[in-house]
This record gives structure tokens, C-alpha cells and sequence, in this order.
């Protein structure tokens, strides 16, 4: 019986393979793979080159604690005005810096005292970069400019790692890099799909691995912040983006991922990078202003459907971005803030 089993099996399938004998005899050969599967060790390697023979396992938080991330009682804090906000010396990347809610979030960090790099696949940034780098030199921080898409994952690597490598460290990460389509679902090709998801999810989460490869190397104790959006919560009433809305859920739910599998501190000191997301509500932005242009009357009816009555300016997130990114937030991780002016509180 066994063996006609076996056989309607492999002719069901298409497969030649060899009959096993019997069943009991199957069911051994199995679990014992599965027991030596589990019984390996899992060890974290820095090196990307390196492939697990054996399923990952995330660090346990109580026995790799996340401490010494918070100020110290022996700080003198309160001799300086806000110093948990303070980032002077600490080395910052933001994607999709050239414009927009990136370039403005990089000007808070850069306000602060951070040394930032902006990237873009853009081949000058937007004219309110002199603005940005005017503040920059003013208050102690200093802003720079690449043009690397978040799509080429390998000069990605080589450009997170060459800054990393110039200051022997990497403090954190704003991932905004971000593209929009109005389309009807029922119109999407595979290759839109493919494009909105490959910028929007992908690029964030290869950007965070190549952040994350430089921090574990130089053993920097950090924050991530990914800018998602209150669209992965709700769908937006007036705007067919089904992609564009489900790449932002997505990156929620993989900053939760990442936050339990980097947030512990090892034994080795590697780890201690919490990772958030920051989700605005609509923002006057030159993505939202195009929305505007393709669909009439969109901006009454979006404004309409917060409490605050308005749409939000970019530098309204500016301060979100420095507490996610500063030991202001110390304690917080894998957490989803949303600003939206009320938008999904009714």
C-alpha cells in the first residue's frame, strides 16, 4: 500500500524519483532532518556574503538588553537645553533628499548638529537645498548630496559603506524615498506593481540592511526611521493607489520586523538600532501637488476630512523625525507614529 502510494504521488506531480519503501521508514528519514535543522546554531555575520545553511534566529531581548541607550543620571542634562535632541558628531542618511519631506527632514538633523548625506536618484537636488545647507553651516551640522537611486542595491551598498568608512561610524537612517501612480487596480500592469513596490518596500528595506551592515561593523547604537504613511492604514477616499497604499502597510509592518531582530545589544556589542516609522497625514508636497493637478477637487475633499481643516507643510514633521532619531525616543521601537491631523481618529 505504501508503495502505490508513493508511486500515485510521483505520478501526480510529475516527479521521477525513487519509491520509498514505506511510510514509517519516511516519516524517520524526516524527522530526523528536522533534528538536526533545529539543533544547529544560528550566528549573526556582519558579512553579507555569508548564507545561513540554518532558519535565522532573532536575538532574545532579555538576555541582550538594549541598555545605555537612555541618558545617564550622571549626565549633566539639564546644563544644556534640550540635550537629549542633540546630535552633534553622529552620521545620518536620508533617501529621497533631493526635495520635498526628505530634504526637510534632513534639515532638522543638520539643525542639530548631525553630518547628513542625502540621496537621490535625481542628478542636482531642489532648489530649497541652499536654504537647507545655508542652516547647516549655521548651526554646526553639515549636508551633503549623492545621486544613488535606492534601486541599485549594489552602489547603495558601496555608497552607505564609504560614508560609514569615512567617519568609522553610522548613526541612523530616514528612509523616505518614495513613488506614487493613480491607477485603477483593475489597470495595474505586473510591471507597475513591480516598480511602486520595488522603490517604496524593497529600496527601504535594502537601504536599512546596508545602514545596519555599517552600524553592526562599527558598533553604532542607533535609530531608523522609515516614512510610511497614514495611507497604509486607511485607503484614501478620492485616489485610486492601491499599490502605493499597501507598499506603506508593508513598511510598518517590516520596521516592526526589523525592530525586534536589531533593537537587542548582543555580547559582541553589535545591535542597540531601534526602528520606527513616521506616517504623515497629506502633506503639500510635490508628489501630493501633482495628485492635485491629476484629480480636480481632490485637495477640498482631503481637506475636509481632517479635524485641523487643512493640509500639512513639510516642516510640521521636522521635530518627529529629530525624536525618532535622537535619545529623546531611547525607549521607543518598532512603533508607527502617525501625524495626520486627526485624519484616522474619526
Amino acid at each position: 500500500m505504501s508503495q502505490l502510494i508513493a508511486k500515485t504521488v510521483a505520478r501526480r506531480y510529475g516527479h521521477n524519483i525513487p519509491v520509498i519503501s514505506t511510510v514509517a521508514s519516511a516519516n524517520s528519514t524526516l524527522i530526523a532532518k528536522r533534528r538536526r535543522f533545529h539543533s544547529s546554531e544560528y550566528k549573526l555575520y556582519s558579512d553579507p556574503n555569508v548564507r545561513h545553511k540554518t532558519a535565522p534566529v532573532p536575538p532574545e531581548p532579555n538576555k541582550n538588553p538594549a541598555v545605555g541607550l537612555g541618558p545617564s543620571r550622571d549626565e549633566s542634562i539639564g546644563q544644556k537645553r534640550l540635550a537629549d535632541f542633540d546630535l552633534a558628531g553622529r552620521v545620518f542618511i536620508v533617501t529621497g533628499g533631493a526635495r520635498g519631506l526628505g530634504l526637510c527632514l534632513a534639515e532638522a538633523l543638520v539643525e542639530t548638529g548631525g553630518k547628513v548625506y542625502c540621496f537621490d536618484r535625481e542628478a542636482h537636488p531642489d532648489e530649497d537645498w541652499k536654504e537647507a545647507a545655508r542652516r547647516a553651516d549655521k548651526w554646526g551640522g553639515t549636508l551633503h548630496y549623492c545621486q544613488q537611486d535606492v534601486q541599485d542595491y549594489k552602489g547603495l551598498d558601496k555608497t552607505v559603506e564609504s560614508i560609514a568608512n569615512t567617519h568609522r561610524r553610522l548613526d541612523g537612517l530616514i528612509a523616505a524615498a518614495g513613488v506614487q501612480q493613480i491607477c485603477p487596480a483593475v489597470d495595474y500592469s505586473h510591471d507597475d506593481v513591480a516598480r511602486v513596490m520595488d522603490i517604496n518596500y524593497t529600496g527601504v528595506m535594502m537601504t536599512a540592511t546596508s545602514a545596519a551592515r555599517q552600524m553592526f561593523k562599527w558598533k553604532c547604537h542607533g535609530s531608523m526611521c522609515f516614512i510610511a504613511s497614514m495611507s497604509g492604514q486607511v485607503a484614501n477616499k478620492g485616489l485610486t493607489s492601491p499599490v502605493y497604499n499597501s507598499s506603506k502597510a508593508a513598511v510598518v509592518q517590516l520596521a516592526r520586523n526589523l525592530a525586534m531582530e536589531w533593537s537587542p545589544i548582543r555580547k559582541d556589542g553589535t545591535g542597540g538600532i531601534r526602528v520606527n516609522c513616521l506616517s504623515p497625514g497629506h502633506i503639500l508636497t510635490p508628489m501630493v501637488l501633482k495628485n492635485f493637478e491629476e484629480v480636480p477637487g481632490l485637495r477640498e475633499k482631503w481637506e475636509a476630512e481632517n479635524m485641523m481643516g487643512r493640509l500639512a507643510e513639510t516642516t510640521e514633521f521636522k521635530g518627529a523625525a529629530l525624536f525618532l532619531l535622537s535619545n529623546a525616543s531611547s525607549f521607543m521601537t518598532g512603533n508607527n507614529l502617525v501625524i495626520d491631523g486627526g485624519h484616522t481618529s474619526w
